[in-house]
């Protein structure tokens, strides 16, 4: 179902992708969009075993995608480093794809939103996180992707 990647060499190992959207702070959300147009969206993630959580609106252009179209597929590139003199770029970058849900179930929200709470502002107290998770809960939507799959790639 998935391609093979062609350049062998290049290819990351699990531990590397995981390590990667462990440490990386966002990436590229792509749905498929209006009118057949793909929909790409930068976004702030956190990584719980093979789910990756997103916050956003109940409303937008992402979630009338997704309720069209449950997959999607989301990049972070962990290194990037232009190298001029060779005319090349050292990178490292990772693709998941996955089928994303909305989560209705109130104790799963919290609980991802505590994550990526601790992920971003791990100094915060949980009672200081519980405070912010309640002062935006009515307008907030959390998705869950399901990892089907994923590649890595690095050129050095």
């Amino acid at each position: 179902m998935f391609r093979e990647m062609r350049r062998k060499k290049q290819v990351l190992t699990k531990e590397e992708c995981v390590q990667i959207l462990q440490e990386g702070t966002s990436g590229v959300l792509a749905v498929d969009g209006d009118d057949g147009y793909p929909y790409a969206v930068p976004l702030s993630y956190v990584l719980s075993g093979d789910k990756i959580y997103f916050h956003c609106a109940k409303s937008g252009h992402k979630l009338d995608a997704l309720s069209r179209n449950e997959k999607a597929s989301f990049c972070v590139i962990g290194q990037d480093q232009v190298m001029p003199e060779k005319f090349t770029t050292h990178y490292k970058s990772v693709i998941v794809f996955g089928r994303v849900r909305i989560l209705d179930d109130d104790a799963e929200k919290i609980k991802a939103m505590e994550q990526l709470s601790v992920r971003y502002a791990p100094e915060i107290s949980a009672v200081r996180i519980q405070e912010e998770i309640d002062s935006f809960w009515k307008p907030l939507c959390v998705l869950e992707l399901s990892i089907e799959h994923m590649s890595g790639k690095k050129h050095k």
